[in-house]
């Protein structure tokens, strides 16, 4: 009996070759197979750059960003024309801009930080509409994909070193190497050896918990909603089925508290990562 019981919740959680969409038969459910290409030999390897559900996911979340931003920027503009203060849309994502620039970016980010707006409000935007659909029905949480945080955290790894090399110059070195220079040379020496491995370690944590954190939190909370969902199907009863929907619907609203919330930190600790390493130049 137990063997014949059919995964529920992991087929929602992964990634997969195709895309979920509503129709009349199949428990409301059908699936479209996507496009497989041939792979991309690079010497031994084989690089397979099909698109996948995530995959899927992430064009859309790009083309919303693109589209959010052009139809907000044209109301916006229109009412400047004509006289009037923003409102609708234009407003709403205009202040949040602000907030996010004047609040959250540039205090941590510090001095001359405005170089560094665009890519933590694309950082923002893009998670956010990536967190959200995986709140639509028949959509997918492609951050829940630990390959599609950790990309996220290593290209914002990238930008934080590239942050340290500019503003610290040569004496970016220091971030790796720990070398105390109001020392003796007795004392630097032994201090070196033992703090350098810690200093390197610590870059790599920054990545490491950017990545964790985004994918722990977005697929925890589904996990958590398909297996009250489950419940319907595991008990077999009407009786019991307004429980799993009432709490479903706590943890739907709570769910979309925290695609905004992952979005916001993700891009706070980014912030600050750059500030940090930013400092010493300043």
């Amino acid at each position: 009996m137990i063997a014949d019981q059919k995964d529920f919740i992991t087929p929602h959680i992964t990634d997969s070759r195709t895309l979920d969409f509503p129709c009349l038969h199949s428990g409301f459910v059908c699936e479209y197979e996507l496009p497989h290409w041939n792979p991309i030999h690079i010497g031994r390897f084989a690089l397979d750059i099909s698109p996948t559900r995530h995959v899927v996911m992430l064009w859309i979340a790009a083309l919303l960003c693109i589209l959010t931003t052009l139809l907000a920027l044209r109301a916006h503009n229109r009412k400047t024309r004509e006289g009037k203060a923003p409102a609708g849309l234009g407003n709403g994502l205009e202040a949040l801009v602000l907030y996010l620039r004047n609040e959250v970016v540039l205090p941590n980010v510090g001095p001359h930080g405005n170089a560094f707006v665009p890519y933590l409000l694309t950082l923002f935007f893009f998670i956010l509409f990536a967190n959200l659909l995986g709140l639509v029905p028949y959509g997918a949480t492609a951050t829940g994909n630990i390959s599609v945080t950790a990309t996220l955290a290593i290209v914002t790894f990238l930008v934080i070193e590239g942050a340290g090399m500019k503003a610290q110059g040569r004496a970016y070195i220091n971030t790796i190497v720990f070398w105390p220079h109001d020392m003796s040379l007795g004392m630097k020496l032994p201090i070196t050896f033992i703090l350098t491995p810690i200093e390197f370690f610590g870059k790599l944590t920054k990545p490491f918990a950017l990545a964790i954190r985004l994918f722990a939190n977005m697929i925890s909370g589904h996990v958590v909603l398909l297996a009250l969902i489950s419940l319907i199907f595991t008990f077999a009863t009407w009786i019991l089925v307004p429980i799993p929907i009432a709490l479903a619907l706590g943890i739907s609203l709570l769910e979309l508290f925290v695609a905004f919330l992952q979005a916001f930190i993700f891009t706070l600790l980014s912030s600050v990562f750059i500030g940090l390493i930013r400092e010493g130049g300043h």
